[in-house]
């Protein structure tokens, strides 16, 4: 195998301040795995406890005789964990851009990869 090769399959680290300062300016290309991210982005908002905490009450009050007020409870969990699936790519990004420790996560754990966005291209 050519070390060439090699090279290129593999990104280069970026460090924290500098993908936060240079983010805005272009200078990076950011690529999440939307798959990874739904399950990591789910866990670092407590999304899923969350989620039981709301629906779970709700049955409750549903089974008890007081659907009206349970049925927004399910809606409201169910609703959340959607939204967090649905936009857990957005959701990465903006963790990762103000806490050190997610950026740091999503980098090493494959959730996230940053490559620096390439000069010649942008000028096209």
């Amino acid at each position: 195998m050519n070390s060439q090769s090699d090279m290129q399959d593999t990104a280069e680290y970026v460090p924290f301040e500098e993908f936060r300062q240079g983010l805005p300016q272009g200078r990076f290309r950011v690529i999440v795995n939307p798959a990874l991210a739904a399950a990591f982005v789910s866990h670092r908002t407590y999304a899923m406890p969350l989620a039981i905490a709301l629906i779970g009450p709700g049955i409750a009050l549903a089974l008890a005789g007081l659907p009206w007020a349970g049925g927004p409870l399910v809606a409201a969990g169910i609703l959340l964990r959607w939204s967090v699936k649905s936009h857990a790519p957005r959701i990465l990004l903006h963790l990762a851009t103000r806490v050190p420790s997610v950026y740091e996560q999503a980098t090493v754990h494959g959730v996230m990869e940053v490559r620096r966005a390439d000069p010649a291209a942008a000028l096209r």
